[in-house]
């Protein structure tokens, strides 16, 4: 009988952890967070801007194909709106040509800037970035198709 109790009471030691190895795993978990989490946020940072650059590209292989079908790219006025819905003053409109039916919003959720006549080619198209405002650095700079 005192066999069981004894090996009962060893069980009952051992299942556990003591403060001190929960202390020291938090400790190291702390750390790990400490050094690995800016990495990561500036992962994340960077993929966003990728996107964008991705997007851009895309849009503006869209714009190209909308020109050769009508003859013009869409006016300042008109915005990218044409590319998914039809102006009404485009007659060989042959869209929707995003296959979303939507116009997208940058990776930051803003809507992408458009102009045409562009200043820097037939058209300009960018993202204002993070921030959402002209300028910036970092993940708060704009990110053009003329770059």
């Amino acid at each position: 009988m005192q066999y069981f109790q004894r090996l009962s009471h060893t069980r009952t030691r051992t299942a556990g952890f003591t403060l001190v190895e929960l202390l020291v795993v938090l400790a190291i978990l702390g750390l790990l967070a400490g050094l690995v989490g800016p990495q990561v946020m500036k992962f994340l940072g960077s993929s966003k801007t990728k996107t964008a650059h991705l997007q851009i590209e895309d849009l503006s292989a869209t714009l190209d194909l909308y020109r050769l079908e009508v003859g013009r790219y869409p006016t300042s006025v008109e915005g990218l709106q044409p590319l998914v819905t039809n102006p009404g003053n485009a007659p060989n409109w042959n869209g929707p040509y995003l296959k979303k039916g939507n116009v997208p919003k940058d990776p930051w959720g803003y809507d992408y800037q458009y102009r045409s006549p562009g200043e820097n080619g037939a058209y300009d198209l960018w993202s204002l970035g993070a921030d959402g405002q002209e300028g910036g650095d970092g993940e708060n700079q704009d990110i053009h198709s003329w770059d």
